[in-house]
């Protein structure tokens, strides 16, 4: 693949900044991680080997019925009389004693004139998923322990997997909104700055009467209408979020929009699409980027902080805001105040240090040996 020397140097640049690079390695192991949440905490089996069929329950739907039991809802793996179905090839003795069925088809070897082939389940690392409501045999919040590393919050869920889901549901969740805002935003300050004039006065004034709008408030009323999803909140964050960029982009065109090698593009030419995108709009990357840690946390902020007053996504989901939120409930389990905080400033960090090398990259004032 070809690397023009402007894009080599900016890499170059971006690498020599030691704390941007390995920042953004970390970064990228740990949200890759997240990404396999479904493989590395769930309550569903990965593999399962049942009379010598492989199934993957983790990928696909299997009644209990499929495995000699009673009923056509999924399986429920975690209980001793599924588990004994699979690891006996499905006597029917296991919805009884389990334990006696496996001893009854250990001493046999067959099952209903049939032998028996041995089953197993391959569980996931963490055997538990964001919503799995644990049988503590005690009250909840539960202290770290070896079976739930992080402990667990006032609805017996396991932390250590609301945390990897919810790590992947916020960065998600801002990197969407910023792209979502930025191409808005960016495009809106190009078309001001370059055109000017009547154009830039009417959406300036339209700008300013849209910022005058209570965010907060309008989600909050919405919310209160209509039940909130993933794709509901990102609209509205997009609504409110995307002129935090026309403002430097507006600038920046402005400034450069009678600069000389404009006047000649135009002179030969060139449209202005091709000019305010192609030309002009690189110069004002620097403007952009310095921007867009401010967005991204600001994103994931403000979805911490409408599920920690109770108006973003539903309680069920894996949201750090309703971990932060489990938190102030339960004063006397002090880890869940720590692993959100942790997270928080991990996640927030790492996101900081990267764009300030991004940033950097894209300054041709700054080159670092």
């Amino acid at each position: 693949m070809h690397i023009s020397p402007l894009n080599r140097r900016r890499w170059n640049n971006f690498r020599a900044n030691r704390r941007a690079y390995w920042s953004l390695w970390v970064f990228l192991v740990l949200y890759g991680i997240t990404l396999f949440a479904e493989v590395l905490a769930n309550d569903v089996p990965i593999v399962v080997s049942y009379r010598g069929e492989i199934q993957f329950p983790i990928a696909r739907f299997y009644p209990e019925t499929a495995y000699g039991g009673e009923f056509r809802t999924q399986a429920d793996y975690r209980t001793d009389e599924v588990q004994c179905l699979i690891e006996t090839g499905g006597i029917e003795w296991c919805l009884d004693d389990p334990d006696d069925a496996r001893a009854q088809a250990a001493a046999t070897g067959a099952v209903e004139g049939e032998a028996v082939t041995p089953g197993w389940l391959l569980w996931p690392p963490i055997p538990f998923s964001y919503d799995t409501i644990n049988n503590l045999g005690g009250p909840a919040p539960s202290a770290p322990d070896d079976i739930h590393w992080l402990g667990t919050d006032g609805s017996a869920r396991d932390v250590l997997a609301r945390v990897i889901y919810g790590f992947r549901l916020s960065v998600s969740f801002a990197f969407v909104v910023v792209a979502i805002s930025s191409l808005v935003g960016i495009t809106a300050g190009a078309v001001q700055g370059f055109f000017g004039g009547l154009t830039d006065l009417i959406a300036q004034r339209l700008i300013e009467l849209w910022g005058s709008v209570p965010s907060l408030y309008v989600i909050i009323i919405v919310a209160a209408i209509i039940p909130m999803n993933f794709w509901l909140l990102v609209f509205l964050m997009v609504l409110f979020s995307w002129t935090a960029l026309v403002g430097v982009v507006r600038a920046e065109f402005l400034r450069a929009r009678n600069f000389e090698y404009v006047r000649a593009a135009r002179a030969l030419g060139v449209s202005n699409a091709r000019i305010m995108f192609r030309h002009v709009l690189p110069n004002a990357m620097v403007a952009t980027v310095t921007m867009l840690p401010f967005i991204i946390t600001g994103a994931i902020a403000a979805l911490a902080t409408l599920d920690f007053l109770g108006f973003g996504l539903p309680a069920s989901a894996p949201s750090l805001g309703n971990l932060t939120l489990q938190a102030k409930q339960n004063l006397q389990a002090p880890w869940l105040g720590f692993t959100a905080f942790f997270t928080f400033a991990v996640m927030l960090s790492l996101l900081v240090f990267i764009f300030e090398g991004i940033r950097d990259a894209f300054d041709p004032r700054k080159t670092f040996r």
